[in-house]
């Protein structure tokens, strides 16, 4: 019988990764993103997210990059979106480091906070679900990201943009956690 995951460490240990990709990807080109609108990380989130239901529907990749590296991706790239709605858009590439990390670290807390609540009402009900589910939610939390982006930010019931991103790093962490569980 297998024990019970730790979800929190699970957690962590995936967002180290992905953090860790982050600081490297600073390294070497710095905030490039700074200048990236929101339709345009969004349309970068949809493309990562179409790529893996892709790979998933053809079981084939002929591109050497792993679907872990896409869910990697929508964990930073959701958190440059995070960061971009707190900031605001620069024609300006340079954030410094330090206020960088600190605004990821601050973003990826919010989400793990947000996931610890959420396990907590759903009985974490993600573990049971196929990774091709996810892949579906976090496709369809793109969509409504891109729906409200073009009705200018304006909602009439549903939860904004920020929301959608801390949902989507939330399910590509799951799915990251349970690739790892079934290798």
């Amino acid at each position: 019988m297998r024990a019970k995951a730790n979800t929190s460490e699970q957690y962590d240990t995936e967002i180290a990764v992905c953090r860790e990709l982050f600081f490297k990807k600073m390294k070497d080109y710095g905030t490039a993103w700074r200048i990236l609108r929101h339709s345009s990380i969004t349309d970068q989130l949809y493309i990562k997210a179409q790529r893996i239901r892709s790979i998933q529907e053809k079981g084939i990749s002929k591109v050497d990059e792993s679907i872990n590296a896409e869910f990697i991706g929508i964990v930073n790239y959701a958190a440059i979106g995070l960061i971009q709605l707190e900031l605001g858009v620069s024609s300006e590439s340079h954030t410094d480091e330090s206020t960088t990390l600190f605004l990821y670290d601050k973003y990826i807390k919010q989400a793990k906070d947000l996931m610890s609540n959420k396990n907590h009402d759903y009985g974490e009900a993600w573990r049971d679900m196929r990774i091709s589910s996810i892949t579906d939610l976090i496709l369809m939390k793109i969509l409504r990201t891109k729906q409200i982006e073009d009705n200018q930010g304006q909602t009439m019931v549903s939860e904004g943009i920020d929301a959608n991103y801390l949902d989507m790093i939330n399910y590509a962490i799951f799915a990251l956690i349970l690739i790892r569980e079934h290798v």
